[in-house]
């Protein structure tokens, strides 16, 4: 078993070159903690599994675009990640809404099951619903809670793959957290939820930073490749 550091940033500047082995280097690093950010936002770990093989040919093919933030990849591809469940999301929604208006065989004794079955899907878990809270949040909300409360990296960090001053990341994980409380809040009551503690937006103190107004959501992937340590583009 290997004990010698492993420099990401000099392993990504050689995927970044077209060096595959690195970029199964970097693979396995990640992986899990994709995956793991993934199964939090959907039902299965098959469609996690999706997600992240989606997330990483995101990586490869925007090779060129992607943000190192002290020597690390990790919060571009956290970041990424739920960008590929939203637009996901939206597919499925928008496949299942085409189910829904093609009319049943007019013949049929069967029942048309569909929307029963959607609803086992939606209510099956406490979980779904603390899920469904975090789906209504903006995509900065979800990002900023991600990077800072999920994953606790440092608010410099964040900062930087989000290309927002660590003031703004302050406040928009404060105006996040109140917003999830809200939306969990909401749940509990209308589906009596006992229990749910996946996201917990109170979360681990923030570390630094002042307070700004956040700039517009965005719905793209964090561009830029420029290796940034701890500063913010203005």
């Amino acid at each position: 078993m290997g004990t010698g550091h492993f420099d990401e940033e000099a392993t990504w500047a050689r995927a970044r070159d077209g060096d595959s082995s690195a970029f199964a280097a970097l693979f396995d690093r990640h992986r899990d903690r994709v995956f793991g950010q993934a199964l939090r936002l959907i039902r299965t770990p098959h469609d996690a599994e999706d997600v992240t093989a989606m997330v990483f040919l995101e990586a490869w093919r925007r090779r060129a675009s992607v943000r190192v933030v002290d020597g690390s990849i990790i919060a571009w591809l956290l970041v990424t990640t739920n960008y590929v469940v939203r637009n996901q999301t939206r597919s499925a929604r928008r496949y299942r809404e085409a189910l829904q208006r093609i009319p049943a065989p007019a013949d049929s004794d069967q029942p048309d099951e569909t929307a029963e079955v959607d609803d086992r899907l939606d209510n099956s878990t406490r979980d779904a619903q603390v899920r469904a809270a975090f789906a209504k949040l903006t995509p900065n909300d979800q990002d900023v809670i991600t990077l800072c409360l999920l994953e606790e990296l440092p608010m410099e960090q964040a900062a930087a793959v989000l290309k927002v001053p660590v003031g703004t990341v302050k406040s928009r994980l404060s105006r996040a957290r109140q917003r999830l409380g809200a939306h969990i809040t909401d749940l509990l009551e209308g589906g009596r939820v006992e229990g749910a503690t996946v996201l917990d937006p109170a979360g681990p103190a923030t570390r630094e930073g002042g307070s700004t107004n956040p700039p517009a959501d965005s719905t793209t992937p964090p561009t830029g490749s420029t290796t940034t340590s701890g500063g913010a583009e203005r």
